[in-house]
């Protein structure tokens, strides 16, 4: 199974989910545009937190330098990001396989595409990130209406944190079910990473 992580923005949570999705169910992993190479890169760091021998983490198909939107990043460096060459490179894997976006749906690869074109693309299912902060409802409600419009089939949520408990109304009112809830996290390390992964596995055996 081919499983999208998405946000409904920038610094939500998406590659720590990524990285508990991965341990939970030994998925390989891959995001094949990244912006932004330093301190890490995000593959390196969930190389760095997995601890099962079965995941793979597949090289990007863009590494982008500047942190920033990958069309303006691609366009520093004297590039277009080509959404044939992505889907082409899709890595050939038996495994379930998760593929992280950049920023969130309405991120532009280049000049004409978005990341909801690449998940066209690549067939793809979606899971949304949503980050409980104030203005999370609107910006959650907007990814589920674009997703629709756009006819991509979607698995659910994962809300990450908590500042007021308004995921019972974005999954009403979105119509797409609750997968998990990540609590906040003090300390992010392999242990941790992989106890949350112990409970991750029970929820998403529902959805596989």
């Amino acid at each position: 199974m081919t499983l999208f992580i998405t946000g409904t923005g920038t610094d939500i949570g998406k590659t720590v989910v990524a990285a508990i999705l991965a341990e939970a169910l030994q998925a390989d992993y891959w995001k094949p545009v990244q912006a932004g190479t330093s301190p890490l890169t995000d593959s390196v760091w969930v190389r760095n937190m997995l601890t099962n021998k079965k995941s793979i983490v597949h090289p990007e198909t863009y590494l982008l330098k500047i942190p920033a939107s990958p069309h303006i990043a691609a366009e520093k460096e004297g590039i277009e990001i080509s959404l044939q060459k992505i889907t082409d490179q899709k890595p050939k894997t038996n495994n379930h396989l998760l593929i992280e976006g950049a920023g969130g749906l309405l991120a532009p690869l280049n000049k004409n595409e978005f990341s909801i074109d690449l998940i066209k693309r690549l067939e793809a299912i979606v899971i949304i990130v949503s980050k409980n902060y104030l203005g999370s409802i609107n910006h959650s409600l907007l990814t589920a209406n674009a997703l629709k419009q756009k006819k991509v089939k979607v698995m659910g949520w994962i809300f990450n944190e908590e500042y007021i408990d308004y995921e019972d109304e974005i999954v009403e009112w979105s119509g797409y079910p609750w997968i998990a809830s990540v609590r906040s996290l003090e300390v992010i390390d392999k242990p941790v990473i992989h106890a949350q992964a112990m409970k991750m596995r029970e929820h998403m055996k529902n959805f596989l």
